[in-house]
């Protein structure tokens, strides 16, 4: 199956006005990645199909396209100086910051399959579980493909996702099956609110964060969709709050509003 210029551009636009995505220089990907979606779907050529997803006639397809398009490839404690810096510079000081209320909020945003919102909640979970009163320690998990979501909140992991967590860590939060994969327990489950949501949408939370996590992301997006989203990611931060990004990701220097502080985090000062 060939796809045309013409419908290469139609639907390089639409994906990016609509979802942020950046396909200019993504066809031959698009072509290999998409073709047999199409084929199970009853397309013979990419005309038809273009026509309908610009047209709005298979919203159904909208999510798997995006999905087949983009990689969801993801491990516990991944890019692991973050969790690092989250667990000796972060968590002392929403400490300081809540004491009051003992209330976090805290965002995973394009949470992929949920190991990044997991991890999170691990490190969230052993540090305030010190304190003699309970606090609040659930995250907000988003993403936009609901195939994503769905492995998310019914989770089935392999023991390499797990290797980089400690010992200790993969016994208490995780269940062995017996096909030798793992399922997280109940109580890291309850922990996390996975929810949907395009990060091209207005962001408006009931209440500002404390910490973001955006990581590998925004690598698919052009310069001026990453620095608008940044830019609604700041008006949500509260003062004093922070942003991760993935190390493979930079920020722009002239526009991004939050000050950069180590490879990859930057704050709200």
């Amino acid at each position: 199956m060939e796809l045309c210029e013409e419908d290469f551009i139609r639907l390089s636009r639409y994906v990016k006005q609509n979802y942020g995505i950046d396909l200019s220089k993504k066809k031959q990907l698009i072509t290999s990645r998409l073709t047999k979606m199409l084929l199970e779907n009853g397309y013979r050529d990419f005309h038809c199909y273009v026509e309908d997803i610009t047209a709005g006639r298979r919203p159904d397809l909208i999510l798997p396209t995006l999905s087949r398009i983009t990689t969801n490839y993801t491990y516990f404690q991944r890019e692991r100086e973050h969790f690092v810096y989250l667990n000796k510079t972060v968590l002392p000081e929403l400490e300081k910051r809540h004491h009051t209320d003992r209330c976090l909020s805290i965002w995973s945003a394009g949470c992929s399959s949920g190991e990044e919102p997991y991890t999170i909640s691990m490190y969230l979970l052993e540090y305030f579980s010190k304190f003699p009163v309970k606090w609040d320690t659930r995250i907000l998990a988003t993403d936009i493909s609901d195939e994503m979501l769905e492995q998310a909140q019914n989770p089935v992991y392999t023991e390499d996702s797990l290797s980089a967590l400690p010992e200790q860590w993969r016994n208490r939060y995780f269940t062995r099956r017996a096909d030798g994969t793992y399922t997280v327990t109940q109580e890291l489950r309850q922990n996390v609110i996975f929810r949907r949501f395009n990060l091209m949408d207005p962001i408006q939370f009931q209440r500002p964060f404390d910490l973001i996590f955006c990581r590998n992301v925004m690598i698919y997006f052009d310069q001026g969709t990453k620095d608008r989203l940044v830019k609604r990611f700041y008006h949500a931060t509260v003062p004093g709050g922070y942003l991760f990004i993935g190390h493979s990701e930079s920020l722009s220097k002239t526009d991004c509003p939050y000050q950069y502080l180590v490879p990859a985090i930057y704050k709200k000062m």
